[in-house]
């Protein structure tokens, strides 16, 4: 007998609307941030928006089961695509990360986020896959950190952080123990003490002394793990001299923006000063002396949220931050809810994907992180995120549609 489900048992309202009102505001948004300039963003940015909407529909009737067959296949693609866009692509904000088709133009770091989610969460729910097997292990960081080694080689800093926050989480998800967590994170935490210092970065060593002798394991592999903390520092350090100087300038910026105020640290500075000048309910729509000067260049993109925080002040700061939150609340409870593992890695994937979008760019726009081109989920001017980030909420609502096949 064929069970019959109600329609909201296989459609998640609060998802789509959360993620159609915020769509709407970014629009709102964009049209105020290029009302006084000749541009054409928000004509475009209203066909994403239609286009994304299409997509979300289209892919919403996919059968769940068919991602999973196609997770090798995307991955191959997004591989060639990164591959391919280092060798004929062309150069936006000092990052060769763009391939054209005639009129149409698309990041494959973008699309790239799906096909390696799709890729981890494929070989992570293999059951004969077990994290605390080393092999298993290396070949899972190896399908996370292959295209991180191709977006730095763009250079896109922003993007890798954010393919490695992914990787973290989806090994998280998958049950990676303490330990193997601590291994992987350790040299990251010490490399970020270094900013700040040798004190700082002398308290990171004997923390990393202290937790190995605590995990109890064997000399050698203790050893191991804090020469290799010992050698990211250096290797970093490389790194950075190897960066060009307004990505050099950038880091520098996020520890103290005000020291090039007029330079790599005047966006960031505009930005916050747009927010703050916002009070409770903000200047108005259209009236906002930052966003209808443009004192921020090209504030319908990264800087969207200091649009909302100064025409229409705290009140709409909040309504934005409360969308966000319930949209990454539904998601986690589809994740907690999936029986089948690769539907549950794949949304929590996606799930910290536009997390992490959120807290940087927002972060970006109150001096609470560095200014490293992240765009705002939803929200922020551009075809290819809009376009992507949508059709990552499709497929979760997919897999929602389809969550009493696997239970």
């Amino acid at each position: 007998m064929k069970i019959k489900y109600k329609v909201s048992d296989r459609f998640d309202y609060w998802l789509f609307g959360s993620m159609l009102a915020l769509i709407i505001i970014g629009l709102v948004a964009i049209f105020s941030a290029t009302e006084n300039m000749a541009s054409t963003n928000y004509f475009k940015q209203l066909t994403f928006a239609a286009v994304s909407l299409l997509f979300f529909f289209v892919i919403y009737f996919i059968r769940a089961q068919y991602f999973k067959l196609l997770s090798i296949p995307i991955y191959i693609i997004t591989l060639l695509a990164l591959v391919f866009v280092l060798l004929s692509g062309h150069t936006v904000y000092g990052a060769r990360s763009w391939l054209s088709f005639g009129p149409i133009g698309f990041q494959p770091s973008e699309i790239g986020k799906i096909g390696t989610i799709f890729m981890l969460a494929y070989w992570l729910s293999q059951s004969n896959v077990k994290l605390d097997n080393l092999r298993d292990l290396a070949i899972a960081l190896f399908f996370g950190l292959f295209p991180v080694l191709l977006i730095l080689a763009e250079p896109d800093m922003g993007t890798a952080i954010v393919y490695v926050v992914i990787l973290l989480s989806v090994l998280f998800w998958a049950g990676i123990d303490l330990f193997g967590l601590f291994v992987i994170l350790s040299p990251a935490v010490i490399v970020f003490l270094s900013f700040f210092g040798t004190v700082a970065a002398l308290v990171g060593f004997l923390a990393l002394v202290v937790l190995l002798f605590l995990f109890k394991k064997d000399l050698f592999l203790s050893l191991t793990i804090f020469i290799i903390n010992l050698a990211s520092i250096f290797l970093f350090d490389l790194g950075v001299k190897l960066l060009k100087p307004h990505q050099q300038k950038r880091i520098m910026t996020f520890l103290n923006p005000l020291s090039d105020p007029y330079g790599s640290g005047y966006n960031a500075i505009q930005a916050q000063t747009a927010v703050g000048s916002g009070g409770i309910l903000g200047k108005g729509f259209l009236h906002g002396s930052q966003t209808q000067l443009r004192f921020i260049p090209e504030q319908w993109t990264d800087f969207i949220f200091s649009v909302i925080g100064e025409e229409f002040g705290f009140i709409g700061s909040f309504i934005v931050i409360l969308l966000f939150s319930i949209l990454f609340f539904r998601l986690l409870r589809i994740a907690l809810k999936q029986k089948d593992s690769f539907a549950g890695l794949v949304t929590i994937g996606f799930l910290t994907t536009l997390l992490v979008h959120f807290f940087i760019n927002i972060g970006m726009n109150i001096g609470l992180a560095p200014v490293i081109g992240i765009p705002l989920p939803f929200m922020s001017y551009g075809g290819t995120a809009l376009i992507v980030n949508v059709s990552m909420i499709a497929i979760v609502m997919s897999f929602y549609r389809d969550k009493k096949e696997h239970t």
